[in-house]
C-alpha cells in the first residue's frame, strides 16, 4: 500500500493534500485496492458546497459502489473529468492523475483535524489486522 505522506486522511479512505490555495482530494491507494477495477466515477459540479464529511460522490468498481466524503467543508473549485473516460486513472495514480476534487476550504483548520500519513497507516493494519 502507497501512503503520501503530504497528504492528510479520512477513515473512510479519502485523502486530502494541499496545493496553493485550494485542497486536492481522491481516494487512498488502499481504497483503490479494496475496490479493485473502477469503472465510472460520479462527481459534483464546480461551485457546489459541501460540509465536512457530506458525500460528494460515488466510485464505481466491478465489485461495488462506494460513496466519496468530503474530508472538509468547502467549494467545489474542479473535477477531474478525465475521469468520465479514463475512470481507471484512479487505479493506476490515486495520488496524482486519478485525483477527483479539488476545492476552496471553508475552514482550513479542519485540515489539522485529519489522519497524517503515519496515523493513516496505523489505521488501516489495525482495520485488516
Amino acid at each position: 500500500m502507497k501512503i503520501d505522506p503530504e497528504a492528510r486522511y479520512l477513515k473512510s479512505h479519502e485523502w486530502a493534500r494541499w496545493d496553493g490555495e485550494e485542497i486536492v482530494c481522491g481516494i487512498s491507494d488502499h481504497a483503490q485496492e479494496s475496490l479493485s477495477d473502477i469503472v465510472y466515477v460520479e462527481l459534483p459540479e464546480e461551485g457546489d458546497v459541501f460540509d465536512a464529511g457530506e458525500a460528494f460522490g460515488v466510485v464505481e468498481s466491478v465489485k461495488a459502489a462506494s460513496d466519496v466524503y468530503m474530508p472538509m467543508g468547502g467549494e467545489i473549485t474542479a473535477v477531474n473529468e478525465e475521469l468520465e473516460d479514463t475512470p481507471e486513472l484512479v487505479n493506476q495514480d490515486p495520488y496524482g492523475a486519478g485525483w477527483l476534487i479539488r476545492f476552496a476550504p471553508s475552514d482550513p483548520s479542519e485540515f489539522d483535524q485529519l489522519l497524517d500519513a503515519a496515523a493513516y497507516e496505523a489505521f488501516v493494519a489495525e482495520e485488516e489486522g
